[in-house]
Formats: C-alpha cells, sequence, structure tokens
C-alpha cells in the first residue's frame, strides 16, 4: 500500500477530546485507558490535504471565507464520480458539521409538541435534537436478527400515518449498526413518508465508507419526488478526519425546501472556516486513491474484530459491518447489567467504547458498546486484549 495506516500517531499533547491526557482522566477517572469510542480517525488524514491546509496557513491570513465556487463543484464532482449522482453547485448550503442542519430541519417542519421518527438504536445525540427543541420522539426500533438490524417498516408506517408525526431523521449508512441500506429498503422507507406527508433529514456523513461490493445510495437520488422530499446531509469530515474543520454539504434539491432552509440558517451568518474549505477542495479533488486505500484497511480491521472475537471471546457477539469504522459488539451473553458492563470496560478491561443505553431509549443498546477501529491494527489488538482479558478474569472470579 502507498500509504501507512499502521503508524501510530500520538495525540496526547493536541486538545483532542479523545486523546488528551486531562480530559481522559476528567471523562472516565482512569489515568491509562485505551480510548476507542468517539468516532474520529487515529490516522493522519491524506497528505494531498495535508499540504493543501499547510499551504494555506502560510498566507499568513486567516479571515472570513465563503463557499467558493471551487468548494461547491468539489463536491458536485465528488457525488458524480463516487454515487453517480448529479446535483448543481446551487443545491448546497452550507453548515458548520451536519448536526446544526439536522436540529434546522427539526425545527423547519415539526412545530413543539409534533412527533419526530427515530429509528433506534442510533447516533444518540439525535434524541437531543428532537427533545431540546420542544419535539417529541416517536421510536421505529430497528429489529436485530442475528446482529444484522432491519427496518420495521410496519411501525414505520403505522407511525408515519399519525397526521402529529411530521419529521423523520435517517441515518444511512447506519450508525452504529453499520446497515448500508439497499435501494429497495431505501424505496419503502421513502414512499411510506412522502405519502404520510413526513419530510425526511437523511444523515449521510458515513456515506463514503461503505465496503464492497456494496454501494452507497444518496436518498435523494432514487427519484424527483424522493430529492423534492428531503434534506441530505453530507461531508467529508468522517471520510477523510476532517470533523475539527467544522465542514459540510447540505445538499437540497427542492427550490423552496432550500430557500426556507437558508432563510432559517441566515441570522447565524454562517461561512467555512478557510481551513476547511482549502481541505474540502483537496479532498474531493485528490484524496480519492488514499480513500480507496483506507477502505481496504478498514475492512482489515472490520474482519480482524471477528477472527479475534471467536478465538478469544466467542461469548461476544459481533457481525461484520456493511459500512462505517464503528464495530457494534453484543456482551449480553457475558451476564452483565448495563451499568456493570461499563464499569467492565473502563475499570476492569481500561477501554472507553461508546456505551450502547445511550444510543437506544427502550433497552436497544443495552449489553452493547460502539467501538472505533479507525485505528492501527497494533492499537486495535491492544484494545481487543485487554477486553478479552478483563473478560477472562471476570469469569474466572464469577464475576
Amino acid at each position: 500500500m502507498k500509504y501507512n495506516f499502521d503508524e501510530m500517531i500520538d495525540r496526547t499533547q493536541a486538545a483532542s477530546i479523545k486523546w488528551a491526557v486531562k480530559q481522559r482522566e476528567r471523562m472516565f477517572g482512569e489515568k491509562d485507558i485505551l480510548p476507542m469510542g468517539i468516532a474520529d480517525m487515529d490516522f493522519q488524514t491524506a497528505p494531498a490535504i495535508a499540504r493543501a491546509v499547510q499551504k494555506r496557513a502560510g498566507h499568513e491570513t486567516y479571515g472570513y471565507c465563503y463557499p467558493s465556487d471551487e468548494f461547491l463543484q468539489a463536491c458536485v464532482d465528488w457525488q458524480r464520480r463516487r454515487n453517480g449522482w448529479e446535483i448543481r453547485p446551487d443545491w448546497i448550503v452550507f453548515t458548520p458539521g451536519v448536526n446544526m442542519a439536522l436540529v434546522c430541519a427539526v425545527e423547519m417542519y415539526a412545530a413543539p409538541g409534533d412527533q419526530v421518527i427515530i429509528q433506534s438504536p442510533v447516533y444518540y445525540p439525535y434524541y437531543d435534537y428532537v427533545e431540546k427543541t420542544g419535539r417529541k420522539i416517536v421510536l421505529n426500533a430497528l429489529v436485530n436478527r442475528g446482529g444484522h438490524y432491519e427496518i420495521n417498516f410496519e411501525e414505520l408506517e403505522e407511525l408515519a400515518r399519525d397526521p402529529r408525526t411530521k419529521v423523520m431523521l435517517f441515518c444511512s449508512p447506519h450508525n452504529p449498526v453499520g446497515r448500508a441500506w439497499t435501494r429497495e429498503e431505501l424505496e419503502r422507507v421513502g414512499r411510506i413518508c412522502i405519502d404520510n406527508g413526513v419530510m425526511l433529514a437523511v444523515d449521510e456523513i458515513h456515506s463514503d465508507l461503505v465496503y464492497a461490493p456494496r454501494r452507497h445510495v444518496p436518498f435523494a437520488s432514487i427519484s424527483e419526488e424522493f430529492a423534492a422530499h428531503s434534506i441530505i446531509c453530507t461531508s467529508p469530515s468522517k471520510t477523510f478526519n476532517l470533523a475539527g474543520l467544522l465542514v459540510s454539504d447540505i445538499i437540497i434539491p427542492d427550490d423552496g425546501i432550500r430557500a426556507a432552509f437558508r432563510e432559517k440558517m441566515e441570522p447565524y451568518y454562517l461561512w467555512p472556516g478557510c481551513f476547511g474549505e482549502t481541505a474540502q477542495i483537496a479532498a474531493y479533488t485528490e484524496g480519492e486513491e488514499w480513500l480507496e486505500e483506507l477502505l481496504l484497511y478498514l475492512e482489515g480491521n472490520a474482519r480482524f474484530i471477528g477472527d479475534f472475537i471467536r478465538e478469544r471471546m466467542p461469548e461476544v457477539k459481533y457481525r461484520v459491518p456493511e459500512a462505517t469504522y464503528l464495530a457494534w459488539l453484543d456482551f449480553s451473553a457475558c451476564g452483565m447489567g448495563k451499568e456493570e458492563l461499563w464499569d467492565f470496560m473502563i475499570h476492569r478491561a481500561k477501554v472507553a467504547a461508546d456505551n450502547g443505553p445511550q444510543f437506544g431509549r427502550n433497552g436497544e443498546g443495552d449489553g452493547f458498546q460502539r467501538l472505533n477501529f479507525a485505528c492501527s491494527r497494533e492499537r486495535l489488538t491492544e484494545g481487543l486484549t485487554r477486553i478479552a482479558n478483563a473478560l477472562d478474569d471476570y469469569k474466572r472470579k464469577g464475576r
């Protein structure tokens, strides 16, 4: 491989939420905790991006920036090459990260007291997006069939028929269960929502991290009707490890929806930072070769986890994800309650994954941990070994 994903990058001296020593002690109360939760990568970004950002830094002026023609066209060309989706530059609206766009969609289409569909278990900030804006969550829990999650379409249709239901937050590909939804699944979701007047805010932030032979299908690419009833939230941040640059591309094909979105965002005077603007252009014009190698490495890590679990801790259930760099590990057979499992991970295994219960509301995440495997194989081995050794000790002592 041309790029070295085995390199161990020291992030402890940076102001990293995941790695800064003082931050880890504050969060977990342990000094030697191994952080394998928060969803950024431990790899250096593509060299072309680093060079572009360093060149921009050399200009030594860091004033206001705007979404340049090059910034917008880079996204247009990327969607065409990677997904076969023809979009226009004027469809793209900037927000500093995808989260703000999802909150905006909830506030635009659901009044306080209205209902918003969430498919649990799911990226846990979704719950705050709804509840902290005074809207009501209705859960369309995913169905776990031996680690392969499916959509309960009958329940989804029942929820969508309720006139109080106005918006669905839809995660595609799905975090944390790792599904890359098929075109048929997307069509059924879209048909149910459109027929019942439910707006879709589609979080496609992991769309570039799908493993062959599967392909990501942009929701709005399915038909003009789907495009006219959706807000598509994308970003290079997960793909190229740029989360700290707060850059995104919110793709809104419908003129009316886009105008309303822009009007809602207008008071905030949102522009991309000069480094985010530079990084996106470099990522989408020069980063594809790096991404292809990254995907091979990540898939290797995903399969390594499966092999390790079968050999060292077969009581833990795991299915290789179709997308994302997140492993959804099922510890249910280990006999620990959700509080005991978290205590086990932090104070016995000393591995800080993301705690499963926060992803679900009716127990869908109980017994689970979300493990970030976007790291070197050496670091991944260390984390899994810590967990396996702690499980051995747990079984030996009877608890």
